[in-house]
């Protein structure tokens, strides 16, 4: 095992020098190896789950699900409806304070491609009663096997994607651990975290989301991706800042190796996973201990990396030390 230490400078400057070789030499290596399908990886207040596209079966849909993703128009938006081990839908609405439900931009309407069926685990297009090619940005999971319903009903629903590894148990949680609420005509089955009926609702009583297309399926908790030079990361904060999903992008302009953080990419979460990453205040520093690098399938593995907040105002972190 191969450790750099601070206290030899000399050491720790060859060994952040050859990391940071490592890093930014990936984001120029295009591999022979191709992932068949896109994958997207969805943060949520309850974790992760990632959906392998059907790009070559249903076209047209993951083409404009893909166009919300690559925008960011679902970053920060949330689930606005739960029917309990049935459907978690979201997509439509981002949560904006003393103002309420702003309806995210929609793209036009798209032709209906039902050619997979509604099975637990699928993830397929919501649309208008009665007009089968009337779907935008409004997509859902099937918590059931719901093909018996859906793919009859409305010319049948388009599963454009299936929810990999175990981020079903994502969703589970998402139907068991929350409370359902109607707060008007588009939010009658409003899934909400620890909120009171008849109170205000607030912005952390959501179930709220970010995506990103990933180069590859991982289920861990720090994955650095080669192609886009992003950092994926759930990072606690302590009792002060508490525990967030977040993205960070390498700064391959910038000498070493330097992180920003991306802020809309940041879900603040209701759960604590054994593993993540920890931001102490004391000492502005960020310690993984363990992180994925990612070179379109070849993967290494580095343990109790340390970034150090070395511009606050940028929220960007440097490369400090790490063990092989």
């Amino acid at each position: 095992m191969a450790v750099v230490r601070k206290q030899s400078s000399r050491a720790s400057g060859r060994a952040l020098f050859r990391i940071g070789q490592v890093l930014v030499l990936m984001l120029a290596l295009v591999g022979t190896a191709v992932q068949a399908n896109t994958i997207v990886r969805v943060s949520t207040t309850y974790g992760d789950f990632s959906i392998e596209l059907f790009d070559t079966v249903t076209p047209v849909t993951v083409r404009n699900f893909l166009n919300y993703v690559n925008r960011g128009t679902f970053n920060g938006s949330y689930f606005h409806r739960l029917d309990k081990g049935f459907v978690l839908q979201g997509g439509g609405y981002r949560f904006q304070p003393f103002v309420g439900p702003i309806a995210l931009t929609q793209d036009p309407p798209i032709v209906n491609e039902y050619r997979v069926s509604n099975t637990r685990g699928t993830v397929a297009m919501a649309k208008q009663g009665g007009d089968p090619n009337s779907a935008t940005n409004q997509w859902f999971v099937n918590l059931a096997d719901n093909s018996a319903n859906l793919d009859s009903q409305n010319g049948g629903f388009t599963a454009f994607g299936r929810v990999l590894g175990n981020g079903m148990n994502v969703l589970d949680t998402i139907n068991t651990q929350t409370g359902i609420f109607s707060l008007g005509q588009t939010h009658t089955q409003l899934p909400l975290a620890n909120y009171e009926a008849f109170t205000v609702v607030k912005a952390s009583n959501f179930v709220t989301m970010s995506t990103q297309v990933v180069q590859r399926f991982s289920e861990a908790l720090a994955v650095f991706e080669s192609q886009s030079g992003r950092l994926l990361l759930t990072v606690d904060g302590g009792e002060s800042l508490g525990v967030y999903s977040l993205s960070m992008s390498l700064q391959t302009s910038r000498p070493g190796v330097v992180f920003r953080l991306n802020a809309d990419s940041m879900i603040t979460l209701a759960i604590k996973p054994v593993g993540a990453a920890t931001f102490v205040t004391a000492d502005n520093k960020l310690r993984i201990p363990s992180m994925e690098v990612n070179n379109n399938g070849n993967i290494l593995v580095y343990r109790n990396v340390v970034l150090a907040l070395s511009n606050a105002q940028a929220w960007e972190f440097t490369l400090e030390s790490f063990e092989q």
